[in-house]
């Protein structure tokens, strides 16, 4: 069994496609949050406990965690190198989640918030952190349970991490465009493609970084957050993309929960390689562009309204002027192509990107299956297959 991305495992070989590991190969590793759905209801149901410790013994410990909310869980991958590693491994991990959701009649729900229905009483997992949360920060924790899917990419050291952090915060408006996937939440249509941006981003801690100078900047900064109560603990500071705060890596928390494992994969691997982008701006001296925080939240609001139709401000620049999407995503291509090519990622990130473009996010997808079928049938469309 490999073990998770916390810790070091050597590089796999590849398969179709994907080009076998190299010792140069860039990690990188996923964690998923999905909604726990009753199977015949489809709403959402609080079975976390038993549902995590069902996928924990199919698929070990580490790898199967509980959130917030007793309607949700959280599966962590392994270390991986290539896409065809990364794949297996988000594969592997859903299935055994469904597996363990079925086994206590529930469905495992892709979705960044629930389509129907809430968490039942108590909502929050009865844990000493999440009731420390409660108290400090009241109903703002009750109105939570949403996905996400966040990117882990390793990088040399938290000096290296803090500056390509400055360098990928203009690019998280664009992310969340393209992985909105959390239109209706608790039987109605919010009107967004990423409600559950709009619910995570009423932390006082959430939101784009500020422009940070150095790691002593972030690490004075991070200290006055916990001084001023907005945030419980370090690992509290909610930003889009940040330093973690236990290991060598970026991580890159903008994205819903993916619909399948294939966008799953073609997402973290496109992040790998916008974090290679960035950590090569570090290393050649570029500065940051200065993009206030506030027209960073103002683009990613718009694209949580609209995901990716229409424009957005163009925050990787620093005149942000109004951009069509599609055209953002050929300034993101010609950036990300060659840390893609290097890995082998082209075409499979590639292809997710034509798709989204022609087909629509995992928003629109929703939409069309409730158009058609109703709400009930989003959820069973959504819902992880179980073999």
């Amino acid at each position: 069994m490999p073990e998770p991305f916390d810790a070091v495992t050597p590089a796999a070989a590849g398969g179709p496609g994907c080009p076998p590991a190299t010792p140069a190969a860039t990690t990188v590793g996923v964690e998923e949050e999905f909604v726990l759905a009753d199977r015949h209801s489809g709403a959402a149901v609080g079975r976390s406990a038993s549902v995590v410790a069902a996928a924990r013994a199919r698929l070990g410990g580490p790898y199967a965690t509980p959130e917030l909310s007793q309607a949700q869980m959280e599966t962590v991958s392994a270390v991986c190198r290539t896409a065809a590693e990364l794949q297996a491994e988000v594969v592997r991990l859903r299935t055994g989640a469904a597996l363990a959701a079925a086994e206590h009649d529930c469905l495992l729900v892709p979705s960044g918030v629930a389509v129907l229905g809430r968490a039942g009483p108590p909502p929050v997992l009865d844990r000493d952190r999440y009731h420390a949360l409660a108290r400090r920060f009241g109903p703002v924790v009750h109105e939570q349970g949403v996905n996400a899917c966040h990117v882990h990419v390793g990088v040399a050291d938290r000096e290296e991490a803090v500056p390509a952090v400055d360098h990928l915060r203009g690019w998280m408006p664009l992310l969340l465009a393209l992985t909105a996937n959390s239109p209706y939440c608790a039987g109605a249509d919010t009107g967004y493609a990423s409600w559950r941006s709009m619910v995570w981003s009423r932390w006082p801690s959430a939101g784009p970084p500020p422009l940070l100078r150095d790691a002593d900047h972030y690490e004075r900064l991070v200290g006055r957050l916990l001084a001023s109560g907005a945030a419980l603990d370090p690992a509290m500071v909610y930003w889009h993309v940040r330093p973690s705060a236990h290991l060598p890596t970026i991580e890159v928390r903008i994205a819903d929960v993916l619909p399948d494992a294939e966008a799953t994969t073609a997402y973290a691997l496109l992040v790998r390689a916008l974090v290679g982008h960035a950590v090569d701006l570090v290393r050649a001296g570029e500065p940051a562009p200065d993009v206030p925080e506030a027209l960073l939240t103002a683009a990613c609001w718009r694209a949580a309204r609209h995901g990716p139709a229409g424009t957005l401000p163009a925050t990787h620049t620093r005149d942000c002027a109004p951009t069509a999407v599609g055209r953002l995503v050929e300034e993101l291509w010609k950036r990300i192509e060659p840390h893609l090519g290097r890995h082998g990622d082209d075409q499979c990130v590639g292809d997710w990107l034509s798709a989204v473009q022609c087909t629509g996010t995992g928003a629109a997808r929703q939409r069309r299956v409730a158009e058609l079928r109703g709400l009930r049938a989003v959820v069973d469309d959504l819902a992880v297959d179980v073999p």
